[in-house]
């Protein structure tokens, strides 16, 4: 009986010791990472009317609170940030605030996170849709501060279709209801 009375406290002292460091580990990755959190990057972010008027490049990023990826990456971006925030703004555009509506337009945003690197005139250079690989989004920024070309697999030239006639011979146009 004593023995089965002494197991239980000690399972009951390891299960506890168990739950407060698992609180602990849990607390301090939440302070660690309150500087980089969605919320704080976007409240820290460079207005929209700012960003095209200051004459320094920008990456947009289109983002909403509920975007688990968007959230992944607010680390890097907020490192980023860090980085090179003397010589690119970064602006953060929230999809779901219906004021961004001509921008989601204009810019054919139709996936999230979607980035947007605009050189100094606010003229579109590339962009990127989905989580980006760390190195390849700092290199993007980098070549984006120094004028460079960036590394976008999307960026690249596109040829044109050729068409010599129509594709589907004999076929009456479908206007005509004939």
């Amino acid at each position: 009986m004593k023995k089965d009375w002494a197991k239980r406290l000690r399972n009951g002292l390891i299960a506890a010791v168990a739950v407060l460091l698992a609180a602990g580990l849990f607390l301090a990755n939440q302070g660690r990472q309150a500087g980089s959190n969605l919320e704080a990057l976007a409240q820290e972010a460079i207005p929209w009317e700012q960003a095209q008027a200051n004459g320094k490049p920008s990456l947009v990023e289109f983002y909403a609170d509920w975007c688990t990826t968007c959230r992944a990456m607010a680390p890097l971006l907020a490192n980023l940030k860090k980085e090179f925030a003397d010589q690119v703004n970064f602006v953060m555009l929230n999809v779901d605030n219906p004021k961004w509506l001509p921008e989601l337009s204009r810019y054919r945003v139709n996936g999230i996170p979607h980035f947007l690197f605009l050189d100094r005139q606010g003229e579109v250079l590339g962009s990127a849709i989905g989580e980006q690989p760390p190195s390849i989004l700092r290199a993007n920024v980098l070549a984006l501060a120094t004028g460079q070309p960036l590394q976008l697999t999307n960026a690249g030239p596109v040829s044109a279709l050729e068409r010599s006639g129509p594709i589907l011979p004999n076929q009456p146009d479908p206007r005509s209801h004939g």
